[in-house]
């Protein structure tokens, strides 16, 4: 056989070997996650932090929850090689008194292409309280926030807009936000940490979308595992007005125009 045929047909196996052999592979951080007794009509939420290990990059296809009662949230873009990502699981306790033990099946193209992660819990009644003894409280996390109220100003009714308050863990344990909850289901949270040190910051990300008309004064009850202070409350401000462009259109005119 010619010597540059072989050469090349190795060099072509080599390769084909090569991309056999080459995978992504995900390890997870956690398995699972307790989020211990929470009040009913918490949004409880929890990030598992992923890796990926492997050569490769790695697609999340699908994360499919075990009920409709556990919302995923996952990266659609590639994960690469070295790189993290989160995927997270938001359990609306509404309506569900009782222990909960819920799944959340992850589906990709790495090497396990199939992986399940774990939530549980207890929901308690809404007004849930506790007694701790003075030893527990000086233990516990502490939240603390610099300031307690946002203004955006004129935001168009359904129009998203993030209000960013800088958090900081004054407790001994680390800091799990574990919700928010307010009267107009119109606003949802990200911490850019899933689990805050004692003494560390972390942003907290409130997306608010209003859907009522005129001033508005939303009450955000941020949910934690700080026992002294399980609830803080911040306020989103806001002048909620119809879509401008709403209004530029019925100004211009909604007769159509023919192609030409």
């Amino acid at each position: 056989m010619n010597k540059k045929l072989y050469l090349l047909l190795l060099l072509c196996f080599l390769i084909a070997s090569y991309k056999v052999n080459a995978q992504g592979k995900l390890i997870y951080k956690n398995e699972s996650h307790d989020f211990g007794t929470i009040a009913e009509g918490t949004l409880a939420s929890y990030e598992f932090l992923v890796k990926n290990v492997g050569d490769q990059p790695v697609i999340i296809a699908n994360v499919q929850p075990s009920c409709g009662c556990t919302t995923p949230e996952w990266p659609k873009d590639p994960i690469l090689p070295g790189k993290i990502a989160k995927i997270k699981a938001m359990y609306n306790s509404t309506g569900r008194p009782g222990p909960f033990n819920k799944s959340i099946t992850i589906t990709s193209n790495a090497e396990t292409p199939s992986h399940v992660l774990y939530i549980k819990g207890e929901v308690g009644p809404k007004d849930l309280k506790t007694n701790y003894t003075e030893e527990q409280k000086l233990n516990s996390p502490r939240l603390a926030v610099g300031r307690t109220s946002y203004t955006f100003g004129k935001l168009e009714k359904g129009q998203k807009a993030i209000a960013r308050f800088t958090i900081k863990n004054n407790g001994l344990k680390p800091l799990i936000i574990q919700g928010v909850r307010s009267a107009c289901n119109c606003v949802s949270y990200k911490v850019s940490e899933p689990e805050i040190k004692a003494g560390q910051q972390a942003i907290l990300e409130l997306t608010y979308t209003p859907m009522l008309l005129k001033e508005q004064n939303e009450v955000v009850t941020v949910l934690s595992n700080d026992i002294v202070m399980p609830g803080l409350k911040l306020m989103l401000k806001a002048e909620v007005v119809e879509s401008l462009a709403s209004k530029n259109m019925l100004r211009e005119g909604t007769q159509p125009s023919p192609f030409r």
